[in-house]
């Protein structure tokens, strides 16, 4: 007679069968939590949203290659391209504070619209002058505005003795780049701030790391094609093509459903203002790669000295100022999309620093460079290092903020960052004039590379941020 218990389930069984169970169930874990590389596309509001940026940042791209061939074409003055620097980033230094506590304050979709719409209106007027500019009446404060300008070259161009302001556009030119950059600087905060609410939290770096390619996509079509058409169209048609870019965002924005209001029911400006720079004090880590991204920027970007390496140095001529344009942007979105594929980064410090270390490294080979195609690589490297460096700062900086202080913060990011670029290109463009481009090239190369060394050492925790999404407290 058989034995009862044989048809019993023994312990090994029972223990093998729930084994099994677990390992099953961690499998199907594992698939539901599988990486998807186009998240934040499952969501129609970022789609919307990254369809009018790309179409805005080709036009932008467009207009800022046509903007530095003219003013460099009609002056011959590398002070006039660090000129337009500093008028972009003056609304910058002054306004980004106030600029970050209206966007907690008001609708932030409100505010997109409302600076698109003065961005278009601001690209149609550079649009007229431009085309206009041989018939652009003899006005006194036109005149007294290129004596200004030419007084200042004077104090420092010392490699070129042919750099002129005398077309009466000049003054003119730079008017509408300050109010176009007033306007821009009060769109980037609200952007900054309302671009987390298009996706849910846990997919927002994939969301900013295809943000940054569409920003890159833009950044090789807009300047290729505008050094084409700068030969084949006119700065004129240039510049309308940047309005309507613009209005085509803000039609692309406007279907997009938002609840907000502004978050902030703060009376006091100042004491809001002030509460958004204490938060970004006591974040080491986050000030720490803000001031290395910084410093990164105004030290070693080579871009605004561009014209004249294409002109003097190079001998390319628009179409390559264009390609060199492009080459960053291409760079950078190749890293970008191998960054939306790749699992999160376990050591984004070390690949933050090694990055920005990269950076300097290939400013400086391109500064030295007398070869277009040896100048097109070293640009392209330039932009796969700065992608990884956008990613983390940017992915860091806007999970670790409540929603109810993106504005301002995103308002203090723009200072350092925003005034980076613009400042730097000041420098670049001053330096440039004193030294040659050269000089200023390479010493930005070698001044990043030493600011790596000092925030690793002053803040010795950014060597230590490992996978981003374990550094969100």
């Amino acid at each position: 007679m058989p034995d009862e218990k044989s048809h019993a389930p023994q312990p090994a069984y029972e223990a093998a069968r729930a084994e099994r169970a677990t390992t099953a169930e961690g499998t199907v874990e594992r698939a539901e939590r599988r990486h998807d590389p186009y998240a934040a596309f499952r969501f129609s509001a970022f789609r919307f949203y990254t369809a009018g940026n790309l179409i805005s940042v080709v036009g932008r791209l467009m207009f800022v290659v046509a903007v530095e061939w003219e003013m460099y074409g009609r002056t011959h003055s590398a002070t006039a391209l660090g000129l337009v620097g500093l008028v972009i980033a003056l609304p910058v230094v002054l306004l980004s504070l106030p600029a970050g506590h209206v966007a907690d304050r008001f609708p932030r979709k409100r505010i997109v619209l409302v600076t698109q719409a003065l961005s278009a209106i601001c690209s149609l007027a550079l649009a007229f002058v431009s085309w206009r500019h041989l018939s652009i009446p003899d006005w006194a404060f036109l005149r007294t505005g290129n004596r200004f300008l030419f007084s200042i070259a004077t104090i420092f161009e010392r490699h070129t003795s042919y750099f002129h302001f005398d077309d009466l556009s000049i003054p003119l030119i730079y008017l509408i780049l300050f109010i176009s950059a007033t306007g821009r600087t009060f769109g980037w905060a609200a952007r900054s701030s309302y671009f987390p609410q298009l996706v849910p939290r846990d997919v927002f770096a994939n969301a900013v790391t295809w943000n940054s390619s569409v920003f890159q996509i833009g950044s090789v079509v807009g300047p290729a094609l505008g050094g084409l058409l700068i030969v084949r169209a006119g700065f004129p048609f240039i510049y309308a093509i940047d309005a309507a870019c613009a209005f085509s965002f803000f039609l692309l924005v406007l279907p997009i459903r938002s609840s907000e209001r502004g978050s902030s029911t703060e009376r006091n400006a100042w004491r809001s203002l002030m509460e958004g720079l204490r938060f970004i004090r006591t974040k080491q880590v986050v000030l720490a790669t803000i001031t290395l991204d910084m410093f990164a920027v105004f030290l070693g970007g080579a871009t605004a000295l561009l014209p004249v390496f294409a002109d003097q140095i190079l001998h390319c001529g628009p179409i390559g100022l264009g390609w060199m344009r492009a080459a960053p942007g291409i760079g950078a979105f190749i890293m970008a999309i191998l960054i939306a594929y790749l699992p999160p980064m376990k050591k984004a410090g070390k690949a933050l620093l090694w990055c920005v270390t990269g950076f300097g490294a290939a400013t400086i080979v391109f500064g030295l460079s007398h070869y277009l195609w040896l100048s097109l690589i070293m640009l392209f490297m330039t932009g796969v290092f700065d992608s990884v460096s956008v990613v983390i700062r940017h992915t860091l900086l806007q999970l670790v903020t409540p929603d109810a202080m993106r504005g301002r913060i995103s308002a203090v990011n723009n200072i350092f960052i925003g005034t980076s670029n613009e400042l730097g290109a000041l420098e670049s463009g001053l330096t440039a004039a004193l030294f040659g481009p050269l000089i200023s090239v390479v010493a930005g190369g070698v001044g990043t590379i030493l600011m790596v060394l000092g925030v690793s050492w002053i803040w010795p925790e950014t060597r230590k941020i490992g996978a981003l999404d374990k550094n969100l407290r």
